[in-house]
């Protein structure tokens, strides 16, 4: 579950404790400082359909509420004066909630490509990095008399996990308006000054240091009294990550070479949750191979249809790192590359290909390496952390995830969200998907790079007909 509350009143009363943390975790910091935009952005972005376009008034106070309620949201970056540590989380004394909070309005007919066209250039604006890193865009004129809301955060404030934590946090069970809804507390306020954060942190690396070295002592000896269990764990976790960090063993598409990472195409795709998952089940997989083999049968179709077939494709897929009393917010994930198996034309067959490759890569032991490099390239010119990033994000032709969403109605100032759709950035990578179940629909997000995909409409209507074929296992 993605959250652990039952109603508004828990989720209110939790949501203090979302993004608590004072600092960055190591890879956030990464992130934030390898960042090069926008080839390396690092924003996540959510289009939510309304069926109803909500009071304005109403809809801006709520955006106050939150941002009160949620410490983080009215929080900046500071880096400290030298690079001995990760960047803290301040209060920006200079907050204006007009900055974050927009309203847009779509020209007729108020499409869903007019839509996705709007998100993906409100997406690809780069952050001000000296405010909060968030902003948010009520879009009115809708298809249908409804409205949208585009969402933007950085990556670098949580991960997919942690943005629908978010979400659930600060929506609505019920459409009514509820008074008296609680308060914010006023932030811990870590210092705003860049050399005093720097000492800080020099202090609290020479306080660890002890219990460092007390631990790297106890591994050298128990190593000294089992050398060959000490050598068969190294030899397995070298295995591992070779396995791990070397290109995955498929050579790159030649339909989708040309990437920059400076255009954004969006494109959405949906089907219900309970066929997605009997599709899987039909074929002894779970609703996640089921959506991986939908779009491997998508890029098979593309492929065959500009005359190019191929057997494999390099691919990474992110693993969640969470566990049930990690805190909320922040980013926990690796991750986990492989050679996608597109040319298997029967559904049932990928699926099974698939449930073993999944099965094999969350076990491995060096999945979470990047985690144990982070702290020394955070350290280092940040140039080099965004070498790494390109070329990890490059191995890749597509990246997809898979985000549990709430299995029920969720309402933002009396609008009732139909729909969920996330947008990850393209760190490299042609084609980045990613899926949100929303209360009985799986909602899924397609941000492809324009220079390397020359059609989207038609790499759209393949992913298309490659979930119809994966759903039809349902019956």
């Amino acid at each position: 579950m993605s959250t652990p509350f039952s109603n508004n009143e828990e989720a209110w009363a939790g949501a203090s404790a979302w993004g608590a943390a004072d600092r960055m975790n190591e890879i956030e910091a990464l992130m934030w400082r390898a960042e090069r935009h926008p080839r390396l952005s690092s924003t996540i972005t959510s289009v939510l359909l309304y069926d109803v376009v909500p009071d304005w008034d109403r809809f801006y106070a709520a955006h106050e509420w939150a941002a009160q309620l949620l410490p983080r949201c009215r929080q900046r970056v500071l880096e400290p004066a030298v690079p001995v540590g990760t960047p803290a989380w301040v209060i920006d004394d200079d907050f204006d909630l007009s900055n974050h909070v927009r309203r847009e309005h779509l020209a007729g007919p108020g499409s869903m490509s007019q839509l996705l066209d709007l998100a993906a250039s409100i997406a690809i604006e780069p952050f001000d990095r000296t405010k909060p890193l968030w902003q948010g865009t009520l879009v009115e004129g809708f298809d249908g008399g409804r409205a949208a809301y585009i969402l933007k955060l950085h990556h670098s404030l949580t991960d997919g996990i942690g943005g629908i934590q978010l979400m659930s946090l600060v929506q609505s069970r019920t459409r009514e308006h509820t008074e008296d809804k609680p308060a914010g507390e006023p932030p811990h306020e870590a210092s705003a000054d860049a050399n005093r954060l720097a000492a800080a942190e020099v202090s609290e690396q020479a306080r660890r240091l002890p219990g460092l070295m007390r631990r790297s002592v106890g591994l050298g000896v128990r190593a000294a009294l089992r050398p060959q269990g000490a050598l068969a764990d190294a030899t397995r976790f070298g295995a591992s990550l070779r396995r791990t960090l070397s290109p995955p063993p498929a050579a790159p598409s030649p339909l989708l070479r040309d990437r920059e990472g400076t255009s954004w195409k969006f494109g959405v795709l949906e089907c219900e949750v309970a066929a997605l998952r009997a599709a899987g089940k039909a074929a002894r997989g779970s609703m996640n191979d089921a959506y991986i083999a939908a779009l491997l049968g998508g890029l098979r179709r593309y492929h065959e249809h500009h005359g190019q077939p191929i057997d494999g494709l390099p691919m990474v897929m992110p693993v969640s790192l969470r566990k049930a009393d990690d805190p909320m917010g922040g980013n926990k994930f690796a991750g986990a590359y492989f050679a996608a198996p597109i040319g298997i034309a029967d559904p049932a067959e990928r699926i099974a290909t698939i449930r073993g490759l999944v099965l094999s890569l969350r076990i491995e032991p060096a999945l979470d390496t990047l985690s144990l490099a982070a702290p020394v390239l955070n350290r280092a010119p940040s140039a080099l952390g965004g070498l790494l990033f390109e070329r990890i994000g490059s191995a890749a032709d597509l990246s997809a995830s898979n985000i549990p969403g709430v299995p029920y109605p969720t309402y933002m100032a009396g609008a009732k969200v139909e729909r969920f759709f996330p947008f990850g950035p393209l760190p490299g990578v042609a084609i980045m998907a990613a899926m949100v179940s929303h209360n009985g629909t799986c909602c899924i997000g397609l941000n492809l790079d324009g220079d390397a995909v020359k059609d989207p409409d038609i790499l759209v209507d393949c992913l298309r007909q490659g979930l119809d074929e994966v759903l039809a296992l349902a019956g």
